[in-house]
């Protein structure tokens, strides 16, 4: 999908205000862990997790140390300031992600 799609994708199946906290970074998630990090029945929630379990994970993935189907290729397009943004970012939510 071309970035602008995704952008406009993003833009209309998730509510504006909840995109626009994340960091650019972390807008990536919230098409499959929701806008508010909680995740759902099948996706794990990110919400509340300490950032430093975040980065590891994504780390991980990236290292294709850590199993996933989708994640190891996700976790490729990230740097690791990246990867610290997005960490910080959930580590901060509420867990379960409400607000």
């Amino acid at each position: 999908m071309r970035p602008a799609v995704l952008g406009l994708a993003l833009a209309l199946a998730f509510p504006a205000a909840a995109a626009a906290q994340a960091p650019l970074a972390a807008q990536g998630c919230l098409g499959c862990h929701g806008a508010t990090g909680a995740g759902s029945a099948a996706i794990p929630g990110l919400s509340g997790r300490p950032a430093a379990e975040l980065s590891a994970a994504m780390l991980a993935f990236r290292a294709n140390e850590r199993p996933g189907p989708i994640m190891g290729r996700i976790a490729r397009g990230y740097t690791d300031a990246e990867i610290a943004a997005m960490a910080a970012h959930f580590a901060a939510l509420p867990a379960g992600g409400s607000r």
